[in-house]
Formats: C-alpha cells, sequence, structure tokens
C-alpha cells in the first residue's frame, strides 16, 4: 500500500516529532512515499536543494499522491500546502484521513472539518497518546473493506 503523509512544511515544523511518531507508525501499513516531512533536518523552508525548486516539488508530489492509496495527514499546524493536497485527493477520489489535536487551543478549518461529510474523507480529533491506536483502527477498517 502506498501511503501519502502530509504535515506542514513551510507552514511551520512545531509538530515535526508528531510527523515521526506517525511516520513510523504508517510504515507498518505500506510505503510512505512522502516520509521526508518527518525529518528533523527540513525547515520551514522546504526543500532547498531540490533541482527547479518549487516546480519540482509541486510535479513530484501530485506523482506521489496519484500513487498513493490512501492520504493521511496531520493537520494541526494550518498549511496552505496541506490544504491543496488534500483538496487534490478528494478529486482525485483518495480515502483520506486527517488527525487533529484539538489541545493545540487552535480550531480546525471548517473546510476540512465538513469535508468529513464525503465518505472516503474522514477527520478524527486525537491526542499524542492514542495516535498509534486510531491508526491502527483506521487501517484494520481499509483491510476488512
Amino acid at each position: 500500500m502506498n501511503i501519502y503523509f502530509c504535515g506542514s512544511i513551510r507552514g511551520g515544523r512545531q509538530d515535526v516529532n508528531i510527523y515521526q511518531r506517525i511516520v513510523k507508525q504508517l510504515q507498518k501499513y505500506g510505503k510512505v512515499l512522502t516520509e521526508h516531512v518527518s525529518y528533523d533536518s527540513l525547515s520551514d523552508k522546504g526543500e532547498d536543494a531540490v533541482l527547479n525548486g518549487d516546480k519540482a516539488i509541486h510535479d513530484r508530489d501530485m506523482k506521489w499522491l496519484m500513487m498513493s492509496d490512501v492520504i493521511v495527514a496531520e493537520v494541526t499546524q494550518p498549511s496552505l500546502g496541506e490544504g491543496y493536497e488534500l483538496g487534490r485527493a478528494m478529486a482525485m477520489k483518495k480515502r483520506v484521513l486527517c488527525l487533529f489535536r484539538p489541545s493545540s487551543g487552535k480550531v480546525l478549518s471548517a473546510m476540512i472539518r465538513r469535508a468529513s461529510s464525503d465518505p472516503l474523507f474522514q477527520t478524527q480529533d486525537y491526542t499524542e497518546d492514542d495516535v498509534e491506536s486510531i491508526l491502527e483502527k483506521y487501517f484494520d477498517s481499509l483491510n476488512k473493506n
């Protein structure tokens, strides 16, 4: 199974430790095409070393998004890029799981929260302590279908 993980890069790297936990768990279920999102070395400036800059990043990520079987997004830290990826994923009729931590004090975008009216799109509030069990339940339910 190809998994596309979304997390904030240019929108802020405050949650990189949580991204690492999520990616480690996702690797139990398949190949994480975007594991670099969880790298400590990736700054909020993104991938400066990519040839052709933003165009190359966009084209590569859209290719990975098309290749993916499921998208998992940690959406606590607002990110324009993540919103774009999630919109594209919905247009491609991909399965999407968005994870949001209410304890952050932030409020999740109504556009993301309400998108869960689509049966392929789920939004799940979570705490750091239960993220692994939430992912386990989600992927178990995918495997049953």
